[in-house]
């Protein structure tokens, strides 16, 4: 009997002695030494960012490879008054004692920074100090830092408001009007400084921005430019000094994240508006195109050697507008490239308008065009659609590239004339009868375009594209330099850029 007690007790002491040893958090340690630590690397680079606005937060992780628990005696920042800010061991500050390190495990420190650019040179340097016993190690901290004119809406003195609706989950939004000083931010020549907007911000009616040749604008989440009625927009770029919008978050990882700021809203009255050598990308809609009235005889935009990349919605959405395009290249978006509604009045020479989106599923086709009625505004006008494409690229990573919606009762002509168009299959609908030469002049369907990197939105073409000298001359001449600034009258290649040797051919030869 005495032995089945204790056969019975013993392990049950066992037991809970050793639940009792393995639930002690304390552990004794010694110091580290500089052999103990080693570093996942010696400089952390916190990019590019703007004066006063956070950083990206950033990792470091500490080894202690040895077989010993040891402690840190302290970790802190070299500066006293440092612009970063630490997180150590999910405990936030500058400066930390005695931190503990278990044996052949690792200590995660999250680093951040918010700068002043007034205070310091663009490159800001600081470092995270390791006091190990014997002596001490570092590990550098450097960030770049840029200085720009700030825009935003301020609630308290902005009182006017926009509904955007191509927004539908979106209530009606603040808008700032731009004051004639940041106007003319944008159109400072002697001005190196970046312009970053905070909101809706828009140009009032009568007034005119302006943005000069090299300039760089950059957006926040939910922000946006808008055009309003009587307004103008005159982008001045140039083959050199192209204009750069974009979003405000300058890592590197964010260079291709779409949908980081809302659109250039031209909106319905406004007129005679002018692009030329403008980049954009990473946004929600690039440009979204109104001018919903009676007048359509004005141009309400002219676009000319531009690139719109990397929007999770549209690229140019037209909403019964009238725009002239030419060397204009849309590319990769979740549901178009260019789109189409209530009708409108386009002409695109030289463009390439090419969607190889691969973020997600795709939603639609790279062109759109429809002019059924999608405003119940609009109920008692006329939707006349007219759009001719000539020597232009419409492709992409779908079987069907074109899409059309045409209602009974207006107008619905277009012409595409020594266009490359992506449409594998066939359709009983007359629209895509690609034998009507009424509709279609010397299509090339379904043909390799060649290019550089679909992915990176590189869509010059190479040397073994089939669109090489299969271009309309004529209408060629409308456009005789390309978007690069080579020379097409002689022998013209469809789309926006005539044929290169790409990189990696020239390497070879």
């Amino acid at each position: 009997m005495f032995l089945m007690k204790n056969l019975i007790v013993y392990p049950f002491v066992l037991t809970v002695f050793i639940l009792l040893f393995s639930c002690r958090k304390d552990f004794s340690t010694i110091p580290s030494t500089s052999s103990n630590l080693i570093f996942s690397t010696d400089t952390v680079f916190l990019d590019t960012v703007f004066s006063n606005i956070s950083t990206s937060t950033y990792t470091l992780k500490v080894y202690n490879n040895s077989s010993d628990d040891i402690h840190i005696p302290s970790i802190s920042l070299l500066r006293a008054n440092s612009f970063y800010r630490l997180n150590v061991d999910g405990l936030p500050g500058t400066r930390f004692k005695n931190v503990p390190l278990r044996a052949k495990d690792s200590l995660f420190i999250f680093i951040e920074g918010t700068i002043n650019y007034s205070s310091t040179d663009p490159l800001y340097v600081d470092a995270i100090i390791f006091d190990s016993g014997d002596k001490s190690e570092n590990v550098d901290l450097i960030t770049l830092v840029q200085d720009a004119h700030f825009i935003y809406v301020n609630n308290q003195t902005d009182l006017k408001s926009v509904k955007p609706y191509f927004k539908p989950e979106s209530d009606s939004l603040k808008i700032h009007y731009l004051t004639n000083a940041e106007i003319l931010f944008c159109n400072d020549t002697s001005d190196e400084k970046s312009i970053v907007f905070y909101g809706y911000c828009g140009v009032e009616a009568n007034k005119t921005l302006t943005i000069a040749a090299n300039k760089r604008l950059y957006f926040h989440k939910n922000s946006a430019l808008v055009i309003e009625k009587d307004a103008r927009l005159i982008v001045n770029g140039t083959l050199d000094e192209k204009v750069l919008i974009e979003g405000d978050r300058l890592e590197p990882a964010f260079s291709e994240t779409p949908g980081q700021w809302d659109a250039i809203w031209l909106r319905a009255g406004s007129k005679s508006n002018e692009i030329n050598y403008l980049n954009s990308r990473n946004s929600t809609f690039g440009i979204i195109c109104d001018s919903v009235s009676s007048d359509n005889s004005t141009p309400t935009l002219t676009l000319k050697n531009t690139e719109l990349y990397n929007n999770s919605e549209v690229g140019l959405l037209a909403n019964q507008s009238h725009i002239i395009a030419e060397n204009v290249v849309i590319g990769n978006s979740r549901t178009a490239s260019f789109k189409v509604i209530n009708g409108g009045t386009y002409d695109f020479n030289h463009s390439t308008l090419a969607n190889y989106w691969s973020e997600s599923i795709r939603r639609g086709n790279t062109i759109q065009i429809s002019n059924i009625n999608s405003n119940e505004e609009l109920e008692s006008q006329v939707l006349n659609l007219t759009a001719n494409f000539t020597n232009t690229i419409i492709d992409g990573n779908n079987s069907k590239e074109i899409y059309f919606e045409k209602n009974k009762n207006d107008t619905f002509d277009f012409l595409f004339q020594n266009c490359l168009i992506k449409y594998d299959g066939t359709s009983e609908d007359p629209l895509y009868d690609f034998t009507d030469t009424d509709n279609y002049l010397d299509i090339e369907e379904n043909t390799t375009a060649d290019y550089l990197d679909t992915s990176l939105n590189k869509f010059e073409i190479g040397a073994d594209s089939e669109l090489i000298d299969k271009a309309d001359d004529t209408n060629a001449a409308r456009t005789p330099i390309d978007i690069i600034g080579e020379d097409r009258t002689l022998a013209p290649d469809i789309g926006a850029y005539q044929n290169i040797i790409f990189p990696e051919e020239e390497a070879k030869e």
